[in-house]
């Protein structure tokens, strides 16, 4: 049979199977006697069967880690659901035939690692007669080992997922449906190999080359642990980069994959698959999601309101009063101003993300001490900024506690305005005081040319005491206890870049440096108007950093908008010595025989766009433009999403006047980042967040300034995101 006619048969085979299971069960199946058929993960992350992409979608916010693994190929995937309409993967796969370089000094015996980015598209959602439709590409900007591009259509049929789709690149290479040039040509004059330093978007090679249909089902059996995949590949493997690279065929014995999935619960599954009819495919799944990820508190009771004679002539015990509104209600830090019917407390909140909770608490705790007062008045500050004033009605308060109407919320007695501090002197202030704290901090970078994994671990100690309402002075130190930052062996330049080591130098910070002082400064904020704040700060800024900087920012109440300009004058530190500074730019490195430049003082600063749409409120979009650590020049747009449960997940980028080769590997600097909530997963409810970031490759272009106190940060109150409410049922 010819391979026109073998792939008429095959696509045939699977069509005509699907349309015997559309009627089979039509006829006999009880829909509630089967599970349902969720989406599941393939090989490469993302929703699919087994090699092939399918046109379904996950749940929105469902966050999967896949891994998979044969002789040729070990993938590692992060999978999201960022949209209900798109898809977003990022791949790591290492190749263990093949070494990431033939110098066994630089990489040691680190395997090929091709790193990926894929993104899914719907065009269409199922209905009764059309199948769910969606566009892919894969590997965007990478090195073109998987980089293809697709439209996949599914329907399901009861128990069953049928797909049909067509590719272009990777899983098209079978080309039966156009093999342009394919016996001249191994990638089909597609031109797989990636331009200058990697790492760009190569738009101009998209849907070029071969193309193929490919075809699968999926079966949900009725136990519902089991389910099975059956796939006609669209790909032929002869231009595969392992057989390309070794010399090594992937010889494919059949075009048809067999996959079996055991799902241990909603979160995890366990799969085996035959594919090439020669190969076993060993992989697993775990998944979350972030829409719904809710933690049980056990929270402070609510203190009730007790019937208290009149307080006029008795006086509060206002030690007591500062305990329960820091401990019940989260407020710190509290001043405390009693003026004829009117109570103001002006504190920092450290409890509660979701500040009903907290106006909840505060209010029972005020009215049991002021039962004479008519409104409370809550000032919150950050870093004694002040940034909302919430106004509580003493007697509807009563009233919702006391449930005395239909559908009564603490939000009926408090409105939010602009904050108005007290001139008069404070009946209580907590005295200023040093703050101490020790923590483990673990820093890690994966997808390394030297080693893949990074890491280094140690502790941190912190110290701060504000010296008058305005200043502050703070610290920390961090200890080194484990790392393997002695196996980073970037050098300059063996990749062309000759651009100050800003970055690059981190091995000579973290693992030649056992104990540090990441920061070290005096710091000024105030309050300027009512929507302009201001700081500025002077000191040993951050591990490599020292200088003198400041920040304004623009931010009026509940707005979408803010603008904020910040500008510093910065030196590099010198590594070998905990408060000295780099004197000389060029410098000789022992180890590696060569010179580097280290950045001796220079301007940086940006100034930055904040959009927070209310037609599109779970996402922020931030844009800056300005000059960076290496004197380079341009635009920083940083994207992130917000779940209903607080995970904020996000994606920047900077692009400079740097060229590629400039700049060296990777083009320009990226990364991404996933910020979650505590008290979304703790049995606690607490205010703080721990973040995760990903940078592919550490590098000097495009590099900011790391700031202990950033402004918008420091005033979320006034337009949450970082306290944005949870909307978990």
């Amino acid at each position: 049979m010819n391979h026109a006619k073998q792939t008429a048969f095959s696509v045939f085979a699977i069509s005509f199977m699907v349309s015997g299971i559309a009627i089979s069960t039509t006829a006999h199946s009880d829909e509630l006697s089967t599970p349902k058929l969720t989406p599941s993960q393939y090989d490469f992350g993302g929703v699919g069967l087994i090699q092939m992409p399918t046109g379904r979608m996950a749940a929105e916010g469902e966050f999967s880690v896949t891994g998979t693994f044969n002789e040729d190929y070990y993938h590692g995937a992060l999978s999201l659901q960022l949209f209900p309409w798109l898809e977003t993967t990022i791949r790591y796969t290492q190749v263990p035939d093949v070494l990431y370089s033939n110098d066994p000094s630089f990489s040691g015996d680190t395997y090929y690692t091709d790193k990926g980015i894929d993104v899914k598209l719907r065009l269409l959602e199922e209905s009764y007669w059309l199948p769910e439709t969606s566009i892919g590409v894969r590997d965007i900007g990478g090195t073109g080992l998987f980089d293809s591009e697709y439209i996949a259509m599914t329907k399901g049929f009861g128990p069953f997922d049928a797909t049909v789709g067509f590719g272009w690149g990777y899983i098209g290479n079978r080309g039966n449906v156009t093999d342009t040039n394919k016996p001249s040509s191994v990638d089909c004059n597609r031109n797989t190999g990636y331009k200058g330093k990697g790492g760009n978007v190569d738009f101009e090679r998209w849907f070029k080359g071969c193309s193929a249909i490919f075809a699968g089902i999926e079966y949900q059996t009725p136990w519902d642990p089991l389910r099975l995949k059956v796939e006609y590949d669209g790909n032929d493997y002869k231009s595969d980069f392992a057989a390309l690279r070794t010399g090594n065929e992937l010889t494919q014995d059949s075009p048809i994959n067999f996959g079996v999935l055991y799902r241990v619960s909603n979160w995890g599954d366990f799969k085996l698959s035959y594919e090439r009819g020669n190969t076993w495919t060993l992989g697993f799944s775990l998944a979350t999601n972030f829409n719904s990820l809710k933690s049980n508190w056990h929270d402070t009771p609510k203190q009730p309101i007790e019937e208290k004679p009149d307080l006029a002539d008795r006086k509060v015990d206002l030690p007591e009063l500062n305990k329960q509104l820091a401990f019940d209600a989260g407020y710190k830090g509290a001043k405390i101003y009693i003026k004829n019917d009117e109570v103001t407390v002006v504190a920092t909140q450290t409890k509660y993300r979701d500040r009903k909770y907290a106006h909840d608490h505060v209010g029972r705790i005020l009215v049991n001490h002021f039962p004479q007062a008519k409104t409370f008045k809550i000032i919150e500050v950050t870093g004694n900024l002040p940034t909302t004033e919430t106004q509580i009605d003493a007697k509807q308060f009563i009233d919702v506690t006391q449930h005395n109407y239909i559908d009564a919320k603490v939000t009926d007695s408090t409105t939010v305005v602009e904050p108005t501090l007290p001139t008069e002197v404070a009946d209580w202030e907590t005295p200023h005081q040093w703050n101490y704290g020790f923590a483990p901090k673990l820093n890690q970078s994966f997808g390394g040319s030297e080693n893949f994994y990074f890491f280094n671990l140690g502790i941190n100690g912190t110290a701060s005491r504000w010296l008058t309402d305005h200043i502050e002075v703070s610290s920390s130190m961090y200890i080194n206890l484990f790392d393997n930052y002695d196996q980073f062996k970037y050098q300059t330049p063996p990749d062309g870049t000759d651009l100050k080591r800003v970055r690059t130098l981190v091995r000579q910070y973290v693992s030649d440096t056992t104990v540090r002082v990441d920061n070290l400064q005096l710091t000024w904020l105030d309050k300027l108007s009512e929507n302009i704040y201001a700081q500025a700060y002077v000191g040993y800024l951050e591990m490599m950093f020292g200088g003198v900087g400041g920040e304004v920012l623009y931010r009026p109440m509940n707005s979408e908008w803010a603008f904020g300009v910040d500008a510093n004058y910065v030196k590099q530190r010198d590594p070998d010595n905990i408060f000295g500074f780099f004197e000389n730019e060029i410098n000789y490195d022992a180890d590696s025989g060569r010179y580097y430049r280290a950045q001796t003082g220079t301007f940086t600063g940006h100034a930055s766009v904040y959009y927070q749409p209310k037609w599109f409120d779970d996402v922020l979009l931030k844009v800056s433009y300005g000059q960076y650590l290496a004197e380079d020049r341009g635009v920083t747009v940083d994207f992130s999403k917000q779940f209903d449960s607080g995970v904020i997940v996000g994606a920047f980028a900077s692009k400079t006047n740097l060229s590629a080769d400039e700049f060296g590997e990777g083009s320009f600097t990226k990364g991404f980042y996933i910020s979650v909530p505590f008290d979304a997963i703790l049995p606690v409810p607490v205010s703080n967040r721990g973040s995760l970031a990903w940078q592919p490759l550490t590098r000097d272009g495009g590099q900011k300034l790391g700031r202990k106190f950033e402004l918008f940060g420091g005033t979320d109150a006034r337009a949450p995101w970082l306290n944005k409410p949870s909307t978990v049922k």
